[in-house]
């Protein structure tokens, strides 16, 4: 049994030489191995977790040489590029359901949980300072609530100096992980929105202007006065936005942050969730952020170069054990250590290289 590099430990070129040298046909194990640094793993999809994903490459290659080469194209884009077989690995917030991946022969596996954050462009409203409840944000992007200092929105929030501006609902343009996100909420708390909108990665929007990625959604809020959008909450801290309090199912006014979050994933059971299928929104409890997902990963079942393949699932590993204190840096929140496992032994006894395994679980020692 081959045991994979020591968790415990700073992944080492030479481990990563090894893995080569293991994985090589029964004859040529003694090969010379060209430029094992010049290795690129490539990925492509959801623009939620870019900046922690992007962060924990540069970790990674600084450490390994190694590089993982990360693009930030949306959910739509990764679903589309993993089915394509032109990336080594796709990205999305919206996850797939069994009878997709097995059509595809993918395995799906979350990475993070995060937030999806309301913002606003309001002259003289700062973070949190703002409160909306279920309603109004559904109303606003319904079309029907049009002006900052409509009643219901002055009712909920007295003593705050809201001015009177036009309403500029901002939303994603492309297929969207984080939008599946903010739909499957709008769904739930909205009958109107189930019935006339729906859940989906790109929907028919009844009103607003549309931004690419989350960096196009951020772009647009910061140029327009009035403006309200969704973004992942690390892009909303970068960008010092003025995110809102949003009432959570237990009628309380809760700000995002990486503890409201985790109060949210709480609620998951992974171990009854097929194929990693869980969805954290409108989650009970007083402390719960309403609107929090995973993102995944997806990869083909059948690889093709075993060593790329390891390194790949080396650098996600590496990621679950070196990558929290990033994650909780950034704003997002790690998984636990019963579902990293739950994740690795998915990569053990799914992911094969000539039907035979890449991944091995590790001895669990007293």
């Amino acid at each position: 049994m081959i045991n994979r590099i020591s968790r415990k430990n700073v992944i080492a070129v030479t481990g990563i030489l090894l893995i080569v040298s293991l994985f090589s046909c029964g004859g040529e194990k003694k090969q010379e191995v060209k430029n094992i640094r010049s290795i690129t793993v490539n990925g492509a999809g959801a623009t939620f977790p870019y900046p922690l994903y992007s962060r924990w490459a540069d970790r990674y290659q600084k450490i390994t040489s190694l590089k993982i080469n990360y693009q930030s194209i949306g959910s739509g884009g990764g679903i589309a590029q993993i089915k394509a077989g032109t990336v080594d690995f796709g990205a999305s917030d919206a996850p797939l359901g069994k009878d997709v991946l097995d059509a595809e022969n993918l395995i799906q596996f979350p990475m993070i949980v995060g937030g999806i954050t309301p913002v606003v462009h309001l002259k003289g409203i700062g973070p949190g300072d703002l409160k909306l409840t279920p309603d109004i944000l559904a109303g606003i992007y319904l079309g029907k609530i049009k002006r900052w200092n409509d009643a219901e929105i002055v009712r909920i929030n007295p003593g705050l100096s809201i001015p009177d501006v036009d309403i500029s609902p901002i939303h994603r343009a492309d297929a969207s992980g984080t939008t599946w996100i903010f739909t499957n909420y709008l769904s739930k708390i909205s009958p109107e929105w189930r019935s006339n909108v729906g859940n989906a990665v790109a929907v028919p929007w009844p009103t607003g202007v549309g931004g690419k990625g989350n960096e196009g959604v951020s772009a647009y809020i910061q140029r327009i006065n009035g403006a309200i959008g969704y973004v992942a909450f690390a892009y909303a801290v970068q960008n010092n936005f003025a995110y809102v309090k949003l009432q959570n199912q237990a009628g309380e006014f809760i700000a995002p942050a990486p503890a409201s979050f985790r109060a949210a994933m709480a609620n998951a059971n992974w171990a009854l969730a097929p194929e990693f299928y869980v969805v954290l929104t409108d989650q009970p409890g007083a402390d719960s952020w309403p609107i929090c997902g995973p993102s995944f990963i997806l990869l083909h079942k059948n690889q093709e170069n075993a060593a790329n393949t390891r390194f790949l699932l080396d650098f996600f590993a590496w990621c679950y054990d070196h990558g929290s204190d990033t994650a909780e840096q950034l704003n997002y929140v790690a998984l636990p250590q019963n579902v990293i496992q739950m994740v690795e032994a998915e990569w053990a006894s799914q992911i094969r290289v000539d039907n035979k395994p890449v991944w091995f679980e590790k001895k669990q020692t007293n």
